[in-house]
């Protein structure tokens, strides 16, 4: 059967991959002038994502012990699952940092629909190869913009260095590349109709990450 599915998909949407790990956001906060007001709308609407990708996560794992043949996809995945809880920590402590009042947050049309996206993937109806496949895209996609950030070359503020690290650090990439892993041996004997929705969940959660950027970027 085939295998690197997800290279493929990454080299047929170039662009649209590009415009998710190289949004001028990000690049912004590499060349050192982001506005701080763009990073603290991305840290509430952010948080409020990350809330309901706990669930989502969990949902993985359900999938993954009851449609894997492999023990160490549940060990993978609990892995990343332990860490959110450090993560929803560290977002209220970014937030205290940059006086931003995280109860008081609301919604917006970016994060409302990548969260309706998270809902539908929860659902016991969405199989696991079309899940870890998503949640894989997820994490990629973060590691890949915010270790740009990282580069030697790069202007990064001081005050937001610990928020690239936290996504960008060598540790959370090989991580995500446990999750690739997963998902293209998952891929490569997936019947057609599976594969169609786990590609059509990769194109829309690259545009999906495109359009939280945008709101960020204000």
């Amino acid at each position: 059967m085939e295998k690197g599915v997800l290279k493929r998909w990454i080299k047929e949407n170039d662009g649209l991959h590009s415009q998710a790990t190289r949004h001028p956001f990000i690049l912004s906060i590499r060349d050192g002038t982001v506005d701080f007001s763009s990073y603290k709308r991305w840290l509430e609407q952010d948080y409020l994502f990350v809330r309901n990708f706990v669930p989502f996560v969990a949902s993985v794992l359900v999938k993954a012990s009851r449609e894997s043949e492999n023990d160490s996809d549940m060990e993978i995945i609990l892995g990343g699952m332990a860490a959110l809880n450090d993560e929803i920590l560290w977002f209220k402590k970014e937030a205290s940092k940059w006086n931003v009042q995280l109860s008081h947050v609301v919604p917006q049309h970016a994060t409302e629909a990548y969260c309706r996206l998270l809902e539908i993937l929860i659902n016991p109806e969405t199989d696991y190869t079309t899940a870890v496949t998503a949640f894989w895209a997820i994490e990629a996609v973060y590691q890949q913009s915010f270790s740009l950030c990282l580069e030697s070359d790069s202007k990064t503020p001081a005050e937001l260095m610990q928020a690239c690290r936290r996504w960008g650090n060598d540790d959370f990439g090989t991580y995500c590349e446990s999750l690739r892993r997963i998902a293209d041996r998952h891929l490569a004997h997936a019947p057609e109709d599976v594969r169609k929705k786990a590609e059509e969940a990769f194109k829309l959660i690259l545009q999906l990450e495109v359009d939280f950027w945008n709101m960020s970027f204000g």
